[in-house]
């Protein structure tokens, strides 16, 4: 394990509301799944910059993958989740079928989305590599990372564009709720400073 995934795993480990999820999703035995973005990149970010654990985050994403992409499927997860636990939980964990991801994605943010194979492929689309991070407390409880563009640009609160694609669509919104929680941030390589 990498100095940075050390103090990743850290981090994770001193998030009480993160390790909840964490904890309650893995009980629950989803194929594949990961948490990621947001609840993993903004921890970071509130542990290098003194703010309050949890501070600025919206939501917990969770992502699992399962072949059977039918939304009743999917809709049967959603709930079985959401079962598990209580508010605010209930309403903060967001769960996406990574297998799904692509008959929809078209619609809701105007670009294509070819199928991915798993998970963690799903990481290497993130609109940023600070974004493409995600954690999983595995039977062992270890954490598990994955970060298919590592971890070096979220530890130095750099955000840049995912170099694999179009620059996404909304990129300004983007750093700019990023910028408005965490002004000490970085962006590079999209020439709007």
């Amino acid at each position: 394990m990498s100095d940075l995934e050390t103090r990743l795993v850290e981090i994770v480990r001193a998030d009480a509301d993160l390790m909840h999820v964490l904890t309650t999703v893995r009980g629950l035995d989803l194929p594949d799944w990961r948490v990621f973005s947001g609840a993993v990149y903004q921890s970071v970010w509130n542990a290098l910059t003194g703010r309050p654990v949890g501070y600025g985050r919206k939501d917990f994403d969770l992502g699992y993958f399962d072949p059977d992409t039918s939304w009743d499927a999917e809709d049967g997860v959603i709930k079985r989740v959401a079962a598990a636990f209580d508010e605010p939980f209930r309403s903060d964990v967001e769960v996406r079928n990574q297998a799904r991801v692509h008959l929809w994605f078209h619609d809701r943010f105007g670009e294509d989305y070819e199928p991915l194979p798993n998970t963690d492929a799903a990481l290497e689309r993130f609109v940023a590599p600070a974004f493409g991070i995600g954690v999983r407390l595995e039977d062992d409880d270890t954490i598990s990372v994955a970060a298919p563009f590592g971890l070096q640009d979220v530890f130095d609160m750099v955000i840049r564009p995912n170099p694999n694609r179009p620059l996404a669509r909304g990129w300004g919104k983007v750093v700019a709720s990023a910028r408005s929680r965490w002004p000490e941030l970085q962006v590079a390589g999209d020439n709007t400073g």
